[in-house]
């Protein structure tokens, strides 16, 4: 199959205006294959006699092609791509009829028969190009055309889609025409929905879920319609335009690859955001900001869309803001920005230190399959972080101003960067365009370093910009003469960027041991390249934290008292988005080597046992289990590791036996289960149905315990059974993959190993929970033949089922576990000498210079 290059795009573009597009879907063919029939009309603007193009299309069948009444031979289909030659200037008419393939990816069409009832459901993911395994299209984004839709699908079934659907009776379905839209927009659920629907300002709005989650769904319809008219209200007093598509419904769909989906008029969100088990506030807020992204990308993404792909940050890292900020604004959950600095900005900060880093706004996006690599925490995360910075910098009026200018100008159409910043700078005197420059077209993670210093009775601060630390890449086996091994850097360097800054000056409370006073906060505004100076009278402060507040995106570092009163009195700190701030710092001084895992470790076991905020323990015990334990301690170090998270789940469970805080206890006794050493006593919360004192064990901790259980060969496969018995969801489903795949016998390993990489009938989500349950860090020695096996086996699989498979097995199925020098040698040899797939080796080249980063941690602690 054919990627479609940025030139490609270009000239297409220079030469089709397209209109309208007329599909008609037959979903009651089969189980495997549904039929679809398209008209697309579109004029050729050349200006000589004629002209070729071409046409995307990924078909199982494909049947026949007319062109303007003339039958195009079929045959001619090459790869993904149809030729349309000898066109001349003017309007023409295209027919496709052609059977096309279900998903069980999340590609294209997906189909998913539901275990818990055996109804059918599918719908659409046409994101980036998966437009073509649908229906025929001129498949970019600045080719937006009008699409009318007709669906016949089973009886008992209801079919959404972009605009307002009518049944025509006998399975017939009809859309609403839209207005235009990019290809990759278009959306089609279909199935026997559970749907919840009301009205707002004039407008349909609906929730819909599987029917098996009817009643988790019921139980937060208010919730969610709550939340959705607050957000929608919000950006109508933030935004002149007023919202553009004629409904607007969210559904939560079965096996969906991403969070959500910006659909126009329906947006799609992973299923798992309808909760059948117990969650956390956290959890709750995190699908709010989820529901807010989504509708602010119904301004961003879909009224005014990317031209092209290399600016994706115009649509990812604008919702991604404005998520957080409306989120903050209209709904009751008022801190998210201390979730996103404890759990989203991390993703920025590592993904900017790796080889693969690039600009936010990149101009070296060629071709699709580039594109979608982007798609990652430097296009969300740091993205959003800087227009977190650039509100802090511009004001948040004038940005608004410039968005407005930005949609009127764009709205139904395309738009770049340069467009983007064109529009800010009219709504201000600031030179935004060096802005962007320092900011969007840059890679790497500043650091700011603070010096301090007293002399007669004064304090004085230097803050500097300092190189980001290297990143690490492959082992140099030419300079392993001494038995360690060396390894060779990538410098990403810092970008010197401009930084408006807070610093928070705190004095130990007098009135509490452990607690931490503000004495001041001071706006500062960094230059590109040169530090600051500040110089006051009095005492140092106790404690100096630069970027309070996280306005920035720069990692910081503290001076040796601030160290000192940090380890002390961190939890005494009096603003959660704060604490986030240094939690941050802390576990950049990890990966940087520069802070000793146990460190953090006791940092953790002294402070958050004294931590109010859900988002900050979460945040630090995830660190702590998946990274700390599971990577940077050394193997021998490990169970004394886990020894200390134990602990400290432990205290978090006896200072919430009161039942005040059943969030906190719900975090404190899934970690506890997960760095459980032993079996016994999650055994007997498994046998007793519940922990002692709460919560009772629900779905989701039931398999948590079991797929503990199972790691530490204290079940068996009747347990598992009689487990999924009792639970025959697809969670329940995706549960026993899990267990299964992690029972530490080499008879499990190996038939996980082929339901993986062999069998290729593995949903994504059942690929992925098996992938969870197959590599542990106590069964390193059962799994290491598995090792090599990997690379050869992922570079198969990647090159058979494409790019949602080749990104799970290069996340979910590497071996991360396997900190050696062995292991980043033979993957360095993948990818020099076994050409993996766009998507995986990605994931790779990722993977290993994590694992290179980890190897070297574990060096230094030796």
């Amino acid at each position: 199959m054919s990627v479609l290059t940025r030139d490609e795009a270009q000239n297409r573009a220079q030469l089709l205006h397209v209109h309208r597009y007329a599909i008609e879907l037959d979903l009651t063919t089969g189980d495997d294959t549904f039929d679809s029939h398209t008209v697309i009309h579109f004029t050729v603007l050349a200006d000589q006699d004629t002209t070729d193009t071409f046409v995307e299309v990924k078909p199982a069948e494909l049947r026949s092609v007319t062109l303007d009444g003339h039958p195009l031979d079929p045959a001619t289909l090459d790869g993904n791509r149809l030729p349309l030659k000898d066109l001349t200037p003017g309007p023409h008419e295209l027919h496709v009829d052609a059977a096309m393939h279900y998903s069980r990816t999340g590609e294209g069409m997906h189909r998913f028969t539901d275990p818990a009832d055996g109804e059918t459901y599918t719908y659409t993911q046409l994101f980036l190009d998966d437009v073509q395994r649908v229906f025929p299209a001129f498949d970019q984004p600045d080719l937006k055309a009008v699409f009318d839709l007709t669906v016949t699908a089973p009886p008992t079934w209801t079919v959404l889609a972009n605009g307002i659907t009518e049944h025509l009776g006998n399975g017939r379905w009809k859309a609403a025409t839209t207005p235009l839209i990019s290809t990759y927009l278009v959306a089609v659920a279909a199935g026997p929905w559970h749907s919840v629907r009301t009205e707002h300002r004039g407008l349909p709005f609906g929730l819909h879920c599987r029917r098996s989650l009817a009643p988790h769904l019921d139980a937060d319809t208010d919730e969610l319609l709550d939340i959705t008219r607050a957000c929608f209200d919000r950006y109508h007093e933030k935004f002149a335009e007023p919202y553009p598509f004629d409904s607007y419904d969210q559904a939560f769909v079965p096996e969906f690859n991403a969070g959500a989906m910006e659909n126009p008029g329906l947006v799609t969100f992973r299923d798992e955001f309808v909760f059948r088990s117990a969650v956390t506030d956290t959890q709750r807020q995190t699908r709010a900001m989820v529901i807010a992204h989504e509708m602010a990308h119904m301004w961003f993404g879909d009224l005014v869309t990317l031209t092209w792909w290399d600016d994706i940050w115009l649509n990812e890292s604008f919702a991604e803001y404005m998520g957080y900020q409306i989120t903050a604004e209209a709904t009751r959950h008022t801190d998210t920005w201390t979730d996103f600095g404890v759990t989203r900005k991390p993703w920025g900060y590592d993904a900017d230190q790796r080889p693969s880093t690039h600009p936010v706004a990149p101009e070296d996006v060629q071709d699709t399959a580039s594109a979608l690599l982007n798609f990652d925490g430097i296009s969300y995360a740091k993205g959003a972080s800087a227009l977190r910075q650039l509100v802090a910098w511009l004001g948040q009026d004038a940005f608004l101003a410039g968005i407005n200018t930005h949609i009127d100008r764009h709205k139904f159409a395309n738009a770049t960067l340069t467009d983007f910043i064109d529009s800010l700078a009219t709504a201000t005197d600031r030179d935004v365009h060096a802005w962007a420059n320092a900011w969007l077209t840059t890679t790497g993670v500043d650091t700011l370093t603070p010096r301090l210093h007293t002399d007669n009775g004064h304090w004085h601060l230097t803050v500097q910009h300092e190189p980001t630390p290297p990143t690490w890449s492959e082992p140099d086996p030419a300079k392993n003469r001494d038995g360690l091994t060396h390894l060779t850097t990538l410098e990403t360097g810092g970008a010197g960027r401009p930084h408006r800054i807070t610093l928070g000056l705190y004095d130990h409370d007098l009135h509490d041991a452990h607690g931490l006073t503000l004495r001041k906060h001071l706006d500062i505004d960094l230059p590109t390249t040169d530090g600051i100076d500040i110089s006051a009278a009095g005492p140092r402060p106790a404690l100096l934290v630069l970027n309070d507040g996280d306005l920035t995106y720069a990692k910081i570092r503290f001076d040796h008292e601030s160290t000192h009163t940090l380890r002390t009195r961190l939890s005494g700190l009096p603003d959660p988005l704060t604490r986030a701030v240094v939690w941050n710092a802390l576990r950049d001084a990890v990966r940087d080597g520069e802070l000793p895992p146990t460190d953090y470790l006791d940092i953790a076991r002294t402070h958050l046992p004294h931590e109010t905020d859900l988002a900050l323990v979460q945040g630090v015990l995830a660190f702590a289990t998946t990274h700390i334990t599971g990577r940077y301690v050394t193997p021998g170090g490990r169970p004394a590791a886990l020894a200390t998270l134990t602990d400290l789940c432990r205290d978090l469970i006896r200072r919430t036996e009161d039942g005040d805080n059943p969030g906190l206890r719900l975090i404190a006794v899934r970690h506890r289960i997960d760095t459980a050493a032993h079996p016994h006593t999650i055994a007997a919360w498994l046998t007793e149905g519940t922990v002692p004192g709460g919560p009772e064990l629900d779905p989701e901790l039931r398999w948590r315990i079991l797929t503990r259980l199972a790691v530490l060969d204290a079940t068996d496969e009747a347990a598992i059974t009689a487990e999924l018995a009792n639970d025959p969801s697809a969670a329940g489903q995706e549960g026993a993959a899990r267990c299964r795949a992690a029972l530490p016998h080499e008879d499990a390993k190996n038939r996980a190993w082929d339901a993986m990489f062999h069998t290729d009938d593995l949903s994504t989500y059942l690929f992925t929970a098996t992938a969870q349950g197959f590599w542990q860090p106590e069964q390193a020695d059962l799994t290491r033949p598995h090792v090599a096996r990997y690379y050869k086996d992922a570079v198969a699989l990647a090159a058979r089922r494409g790019p949602a498979i080749a990104e799970a097995a290069g996340h979910w199925a590497f071996p991360a576990h396997a900190i050696d020098p062995e292991t980043l040698r033979l993957g360095q040899k993948c990818l020099r000498k076994a050409d993996p797939t766009p998507a995986l080796r990605r994931k790779l080249v990722d993977q290993l210079d994590d694992l290179a980063r980890a190897l070297r941690i574990q060096q230094t602690q030796a």
